[in-house]
């Protein structure tokens, strides 16, 4: 029995002919007549397609050129390298950036210093905002350098030395001055509104120390007293109603080679005159009235002070 394939293969120019295959039993002395007709499979790329195909591989073929050719030009116009792009470099402690550097949106960094060598420069054509927020992203402390003002918001505002001495301090309740003297050069002095408590209040040797209320009272208390001295100079004290000096528990003590009162005036003579006419030596006796107001009496060999008490009233 012999097995006798009915269809043949045919390679073509660009395709393949597949023809059915038709397997029939014959016998030897046998006429196998074959069937007339024979159908052909066409397998491959012919054509439109073949040509459209060569031209799309064409197309991808020149994108991945471009691609390629403006990949190698980004990286050499911005300057890539292993260690950074450009004047930024990536180190085991942060980006280290070299030269001016423009930022047109916020910054958020941890730490920014300058080089040992040079010097740390923030220039903004507006103003420069620098701002502290806490683990919930509110804002803590804010830093504002505007064109016209510096503007600070927070609970505190202090100033330290180099070694971490304050030297300045200020909060919603208090301002302090943590230096050893705190100079005011302008010609109008200081102006407070309020209290200010201080150990010592002093003027330069070539100035005068000067303390004034223009429209109120100006009041100095101390537990353990007040000094006033001046070394080179007279102390001057004006009021244009009342001056008073008191003490609860003391005494006013008025030590002084000369003391003067030159707007006293004269005594009147009495009436009765059983004394002598007047006093050749212009000498007088300070009195003092019931309700503190001193006046003059012409001395005597006794005091005078009843016979010119008149003053008194």
């Amino acid at each position: 029995m012999n097995l006798q394939p009915d269809s043949i293969a045919v390679a073509g120019s660009g395709h393949w002919q597949m023809v059915r295959e038709q397997y029939t039993t014959a016998t030897q002395g046998t006429n196998i007549e074959r069937p007339e007709k024979q159908y052909v499979y066409n397998i491959g790329i012919y054509g439109w397609r073949k040509r459209c195909l060569y031209l799309f591989v064409l197309l991808l073929l020149i994108i991945l050129v471009v691609n390629f050719a403006l990949t190698i030009w980004i990286l050499k116009v911005m300057w890539f390298s292993p260690s950074g792009m450009g004047h930024l470099r990536v180190t085991s402690e942060g980006l280290r950036l070299e030269g001016e550097s423009e930022f047109l949106y916020p910054l958020y960094a941890k730490e920014i210093h300058s080089r040992v060598d040079d010097s740390l420069l923030l220039h903004s054509s507006q103003n420069i905002t620098v701002n502290a927020r806490n683990s919930d992203g509110h804002i803590m402390g804010r830093l504002t350098v505007g064109p016209n003002a510096i503007e600070t918001h927070g609970q505190q505002f202090q100033i330290n030395s180099a070694n971490g001495k304050m030297l300045f301090s200020v909060d919603e309740h208090e301002v302090l001055v943590g230096t050893d003297k705190l100079r005011v050069t302008g010609p109008q002095g200081a102006l407070f509104e309020h209290s200010v408590e201080t150990p010592l209040i002093r003027a330069d040797s070539s100035k005068q120390l000067r303390l004034e209320s223009p429209t109120r009272s100006l009041s100095i208390d101390a537990p353990k007293g007040v000094h006033i001295k001046a070394q080179a100079g007279n102390i001057e004290v004006l009021s244009q109603q009342d001056i008073k000096l008191q003490s609860s528990d003391g005494m006013l003590v008025l030590d002084a080679e000369t003391v003067r009162l030159p707007k006293l005036s004269l005594p009147t003579p009495p009436s009765d005159s059983r004394r002598n006419s007047g006093n050749s030596q212009e000498l007088y006796e300070i009195c003092v009235c019931p309700d503190g107001k001193l006046y003059l009496s012409v001395a005597g060999y006794g005091s005078t002070c009843q016979e010119y008490s008149r003053d008194c009233q």
